[in-house]
This record gives C-alpha cells, structure tokens and sequence, in this order.
C-alpha cells in the first residue's frame, strides 16, 4: 500500500483539478436533530455526492481560506489528493476562542484508514498555533460523521455561531478542546 503524505496545500494549488479522482459520496440513512432540547437520532435518508458545482465553490472556498489567514491540508496518495482539511484564520467566539474547522473530508473509497484521524490532529495542530482554544466546527449531522468527531472528543459548542448556524440549520454546531 502506497505511502499517504501529509502536507499544507498551497493557494497555487488550490484549483478544480486538485479534486480530480476524489469522490465526495456518502449514502445518509440516519441524521441527528434536536427536538425539544435533546438530541434525537431520524431516519432522514439521502445521497450526498458532489458535482461540479459543489467542487467550483470548494475551490472558491479554500482559496479564500488561504487568503485570509487559514489553512489547507492535505492527505496524498502520490499525487492523488485523498482527504483534506481546512481551517479558518477568523476568531469566532464572544472571546475570540475559536477558529474554525471549515472542512474536513476523505474520498470515498480511502475511509476508515485514518485519514480523517490524522487531518484533523494537523487542524488542531493548525489552530493551537495560532493560539485559539478550541476548534468549532459546523459538522454534518449524518449519525456517520457524527461518530467520527465524538470518538475525537467534541462536543456539542458551548456558544453558536449565528452566521454558521443559520447557513446549515441542520449541521451540529460543535467544539473540540485543543
């Protein structure tokens, strides 16, 4: 099995061509929704596999996220992009606590490697550089994706981001101690 190669991705970098070969699917079956207060797992089934459109604004995305003081990082499989991450260089917060995990995402086929895994310790990494406390992130609500960052240790955000909140309705806001 190839080596997989952790890097920063640069802004050059960053183009439609990057995510050729990558496969943004996932089959949902169950989503997270809170009701009344508590957290209750639907049956709300859907496919969620990006086009082209949905790679033109990631790549809009990023690049505005290497322009404003975040960060993109990637997991290469020679030169095959296979995961990647990206954290934001604003502060959110009432006391600039945050920085904010704005993508984190394995190809298809590559997960359950740990690539997710590792991403997201090099996002942590990232936002404990640069002296936020914790990372909040506006996380799909599919019971899989939310697997995945409860067994990373985050939790349901003290504080919402309004802005972040209102644009996913459906996504948990939540935070990771760093």
């Amino acid at each position: 099995m190839e080596q997989i190669i952790y890097r920063e991705i640069e802004k050059k970098e960053i183009t439609r061509r990057l995510f050729d070969g990558f496969e943004r699917y996932q089959k949902v079956t169950r989503c997270w929704r809170k009701v009344d207060g508590e957290w209750v797992l639907k049956d709300i089934a859907f496919i969620d596999d990006w086009g082209e459109k949905e790679y033109t604004f990631l790549v809009e995305c990023l690049r505005r996220t290497a322009d404003t003081g975040g960060a993109v990082v990637g997991a290469f499989c020679g030169q095959r992009l296979i995961g990647f991450a990206s954290v934001e260089g604003r502060r959110l917060g009432s006391r600039g606590q945050y920085l904010q995990l704005s993508s984190l995402h394995v190809s298809c086929g590559e997960r359950g490697r740990g690539i997710g895994k590792a991403l997201f310790a090099r996002a942590c990494a990232f936002a404990r550089g640069k002296g936020a406390e914790k990372l909040y992130i506006s996380a799909h609500s599919a019971e899989e994706t939310q697997a995945f960052y409860h067994a990373a240790g985050c939790v349901e955000a003290e504080e919402y981001d309004a802005a972040l909140s209102a644009a996913e309705p459906c996504d948990c806001q939540m935070e990771f101690v760093l």
